[in-house]
């Protein structure tokens, strides 16, 4: 469904196929800290006198999503989106923006690790049709020599941090938060209600159509 609406925007001419942008955005899980265990502790329901909701003390406990997983959803992983921010049981959702009109051309969920952002942004790109040669905007998060080379083996010219043509695309690209808060306060995404990947990629495409479609319609109703 969500490449019926990118096939339809494209035969109507909405659609950028040069210029794009790539953003990230922590996409809050079905799962709470308390069920975050170790991996090899047995699943075990709570005692009666404790509790379903019994409280758990994680003072002084190392908990790593290598050592450790949520038993309401294992896909999720602990994770913080930047320095001083609280924990969180997440995914991380991914967009590919075209930059004529803010339309989504690629949403993808991944699980919460810290090359994951860069990694799915490069797959996204790569689906991209057309050998001709793109740019994308992106920001700090993408700065790395390596996101930078994996870009320019497909054809995409990268405008991040201080590299040329970045202002430009920066300026452009601050479209692509638009599409998470509408996902977030419109939508379903600050905390998905199914678990599982699978099942949290499908909720994330399906916000995004939505988006698109609207988007569609008032760039359309402008135009009439």
């Amino acid at each position: 469904m969500f490449e019926e609406i990118i096939t339809l925007a494209r035969k109507k001419d909405l659609i950028s196929d040069e210029h794009f942008s790539v953003d990230g955005t922590l996409v809050q899980a079905w799962a709470s800290q308390k069920s975050f265990r170790p991996r090899d502790e047995d699943n075990q329901p709570p005692s009666e006198k404790a509790g379903r909701n019994a409280e758990r003390n994680f003072h002084g406990e190392k908990r790593l999503n290598d050592t450790h997983e949520s038993k309401t959803d294992p896909d999720a992983r602990i994770y913080k989106k930047s320095k001083g921010s609280e924990a969180k049981m997440a995914y991380l959702g991914h967009t590919l923006m075209e930059n004529r009109n803010g339309l989504i051309v690629g949403a993808r969920i991944s699980h919460a690790t810290g090359t994951a952002e860069r990694d799915t942004a490069v797959e996204l790109l790569a689906t991209l049709p057309g050998e001709h040669r793109k740019t994308v905007g992106a920001d700090k998060n993408y700065d790395t020599a390596d996101f930078i080379a994996r870009c320019r083996t497909i054809k995409i010219t990268p405008h991040v941090a201080q590299n040329e043509g970045y202002q430009v695309s920066m300026k452009v690209r601050e479209r692509v938060e638009e599409p998470f808060g509408w996902g977030k306060t419109v939508g379903p995404i600050r905390q998905v209600m199914v678990r599982g990947l699978d099942r949290v990629n499908m909720a994330f495409n399906l916000t995004f159509i939505g988006w698109n479609l609207r988007r569609m319609g008032n760039i359309q109703g402008r135009c009439a």
